[in-house]
């Protein structure tokens, strides 16, 4: 008895790489897989490499009848009891297949980039379509796809970048800073300027209980970079600006002690969800994203918006109680792989598997 994961694209796409995450836990389940792949494709060449179970089978180019016995042939030795589709070519010449080897478990991913009823795809013949987002649920329901039919599984992702970077002095180079200084790198929209004077008086409060917490402002914006008129000079000396984020972010994470997002807006939870898995310890206002991903003292830490005083103490606390730091970098990381990584939504989708053929009598180990 085993699963097929079956994809006709020869080309390296988003979905490829889920296929990849979801045949790497199924090997870690020890569950029978086979990834039927045409053999001229990216995602053939990585999974071989990477020893994953596979079957050469070249879809296109071929008359769809030859395609489909092969796949038929395949799936009666291997006992396939579930067969997953990850893309609608591939799924026009297998549902066929699944049907005349009676497969009794078929799912369909529905990329965002396809049509649900592309290819005629008997859809009635399909257990479940997995959508990466709520608004592809949307189209697959006024597609007709049964509302019952469909389960929202985000793509997640791959987290690797982060967490396997050892620490880098990428910005205490750049921006002077001796190794003895503690970094704070801070993300908030530069147009805020109220944020942005809030965050500079919350820098200059730091400064006068600890003077080697240094602030790095990352992000870029119309805001203008220096201390508002009649504040004292010095007190920038502990906040600096590094613009450009973007270009270097795994350095620029690695770099740092601490991580904070000071909005009061929500649309900045992908920058938090990064320092997260890079396992840095988080204080973020406490509005939208921030409020799932952090759990108060235990994952981060959560302020009021615009409120210097909260935000002064939430760095305080991080750099002089190095045991809560190390704790709620620990929880926040795990926090976020969890819910968030490429291997947390294999997991979820081979969760849809084992759930369906429960409910239909099957086992898959």
């Amino acid at each position: 008895m085993s699963l097929f994961l079956v994809d006709a694209g020869r080309e390296w796409r988003e979905s490829q790489r889920q296929i990849l995450y979801v045949a790497r836990e199924l090997r870690k389940k020890t569950t029978a897989y086979h990834l039927v792949l045409d053999p001229a494709g990216e995602l053939f060449r990585r999974a071989s490499e990477e020893g994953l179970s596979t079957i050469g089978l070249p879809m296109h180019g071929r008359l769809a009848l030859l395609v489909r016995k092969s796949l038929v042939r395949h799936m009666r030795a291997h006992g396939c009891k579930l067969a997953h589709f990850h893309e609608t070519f591939g799924a026009t010449l297998g549902l066929a297949a699944a049907d005349a080897a009676q497969v009794p478990l078929r799912f369909l991913s529905r990329p965002a980039d396809s049509s649900p009823l592309e290819g005629r795809l008997p859809l009635a013949s399909i257990d479940s379509v997995i959508a990466g987002t709520d608004a592809i649920r949307s189209i697959l329901l006024r597609g007709g796809v049964p509302e019952d039919r469909i389960e929202v599984v985000p793509p997640g992702t791959d987290f690797s970048r982060f967490t396997n970077r050892p620490p880098d002095d990428f910005v205490r180079k750049e921006l002077g800073f001796g190794p003895e200084d503690f970094l704070v790198g801070a993300v908030l929209p530069l147009e805020d300027e109220r944020g942005h004077e809030a965050l500079l008086e919350a820098a200059s409060i730091v400064r006068g209980q600890a003077p080697k917490v240094k602030i790095v402002i990352l992000g870029e914006g119309s805001v203008r970079l220096e201390a508002p008129e009649g504040e004292a000079a010095p007190d920038m000396d502990s906040v600096r600006y590094f613009l450009g984020f973007r270009k270097e972010e795994t350095r620029i994470l690695s770099s740092l002690n601490m991580f904070i997002v000071f909005s009061h807006l929500d649309g900045l939870g992908g920058f938090l969800i990064e320092a997260m898995a890079s396992g840095l310890p988080v204080a973020a206002v406490d509005v939208g994203m921030a409020r799932d991903l952090i759990t108060h003292r235990e994952s981060g830490l959560l302020v009021p918006p615009r409120n210097a005083k909260a935000l002064a103490d939430a760095i305080l606390k991080v750099h002089f109680d190095r045991n809560l730091a190390a704790r709620i970098a620990g929880r926040g990381q795990e926090t976020v792989l969890e819910k968030y990584s490429a291997e947390a939504m294999a997991r979820r989708i081979i969760g849809v598997y084992e759930r369906r053929a429960h409910r239909k009598g099957i086992k898959l180990a």
